[in-house]
């Protein structure tokens, strides 16, 4: 039994690794723009570059890290991406101008994207493949907690303590993950002999994985719809007269998503996909509704519940789906390709989607997101529900 042990040593290490990332990534993404204007002066468009700066570095990344990731090794690249994220936290206070900063912000999201790239692939190759959704979703709740976490410490920390306070916890955070990252012992794969001779020619097979491209685009869609969420909630919920109603959605979001996270890996590796996915699409579907018609804050508070339910489960279970359709020697590639299309989804909503605001009201627009998660749900029973019955496929 011991190749079905889950929470080995290596396993932990990388959910905590994967934790200090992205507490730096939710404490930054929280406050850049806050900070940009209050220290710089900035335009309203330039503190938003300065914040999402951050997920254009991350997306550059990601397009080669997928394809560069054996070359360069798997553990070598988590670490030269943590000294980037301790360098870049160190960078931030002495910098005298907002386009310096938007620089930094940009090489900090490349080695995100990469270390985040890295780490992925990392442990999906030490959970055992019997376990791969409980694995999977057990590793997510290392993001739930920083998405939880992260966004309350930029907050205090900012308001009581100053920004430059908040860069030195992100430095804290970084530092540490590089010293937990400095005991992984991963497995490492060497490139054939026909992978070194394409090894700078570029396609779009070599730098995506076409097999993961297909629940990939479930996430492009869902991550649209999301984004919206993340963009508007607070806007809509002052509109409604209850601006707190948004503080407490996340809050209970985060703990509903927590939960979902345990149970539902177990639940797809022993009873497959659709008796997961299906449930997790009507869901977040609900939620998103509910959000749509709320005319008082405690709607949009129980929203959360379904909400977290749903896309607290789609990550996780939509990433292990990615991993199981794809060989082993492809992980970093479908990884890659899975976060470069749920990046875009999350990335292009507030921009395509706000546009329809002045139009249709933020209800509306809620409205059309529904919508694009039933089919986000119809284009699931297209490229996998429907060909394998809902069944993971494992490979080795």
């Amino acid at each position: 039994m011991e190749q079905q042990r889950l929470w080995t040593r290596d396993f932990v290490l990388a959910f905590l690794v994967n934790l200090t990332m992205s507490l730096t990534f939710y404490l930054l993404m929280t406050s850049m723009a806050g900070y940009a204007i209050e220290r710089f002066g900035a335009a309203d468009s330039v503190a938003g570059l300065a914040s999402s700066g951050f997920i254009i570095g991350a997306l550059i990344a990601r397009v080669f890290a997928g394809k560069y990731l054996d070359f360069i090794g798997r553990r070598r690249m988590i670490l030269g991406a943590l000294v980037v994220f301790v360098a870049c936290a160190a960078l931030y206070v002495p910098l005298t101008g907002v386009w310096a900063v938007i620089a930094v912000r940009v090489v900090h999201g490349i080695a995100f994207g990469a270390g985040n790239t890295a780490v992925m692939a990392a442990v999906q190759t030490i959970i055992p493949p019997a376990r791969r959704a409980e694995g999977t979703g057990y590793f997510g709740t290392s993001t739930t907690l920083a998405t939880a976490v992260g966004p309350f410490l930029a907050v205090v920390l900012a308001q009581q303590l100053g920004y430059a306070a908040m860069f030195l916890a992100c430095a804290v955070f970084s530092v540490a993950g590089l010293v937990m990252a400095l005991g992984l012992r991963l497995p490492e794969r060497t490139p054939t002999e026909e992978e070194r001779a394409d090894r700078w020619r570029l396609t779009l097979t070599s730098i995506m994985d076409l097999g993961a491209l297909r629940i990939a685009s479930v996430m492009l869609l869902t991550g649209l719809a999301y984004s919206i969420v993340l963009a508007f909630l607070a806007t809509h919920t002052a509109q409604l007269g209850a601006p707190d109603a948004a503080s407490a959605f996340f809050i209970l979001f985060a703990l509903v998503m927590l939960a979902a996270r345990l149970l539902v890996g177990r639940i797809q590796d022993r009873h497959g996909d659709d008796v997961v996915m299906y449930p997790i699409f009507a869901l977040f579907t609900l939620g998103l509704v509910l959000i749509a018609l709320a005319d008082s804050g405690w709607m949009i508070v129980v929203a959360a519940v379904p909400m977290g339910l749903g896309f607290g489960s789609l990550f996780p279970s939509a990433q292990a789906i990615a991993v199981t359709v794809t060989a082993p020697h492809r992980v970093g590639l479908a990884i890659a390709t899975f976060f470069i299309m749920l990046d875009l989804g999350t990335g292009l909503g507030p921009v395509v989607l706000g546009t329809l605001v002045p139009r249709l009201g933020l209800s509306g627009v809620y409205l059309i997101c529904a919508g694009l998660v039933v089919l986000a749900a119809g284009v699931y029973y297209l490229f996998h529900g429907r060909s394998r019955g809902g069944r993971p496929v494992t490979h080795g």
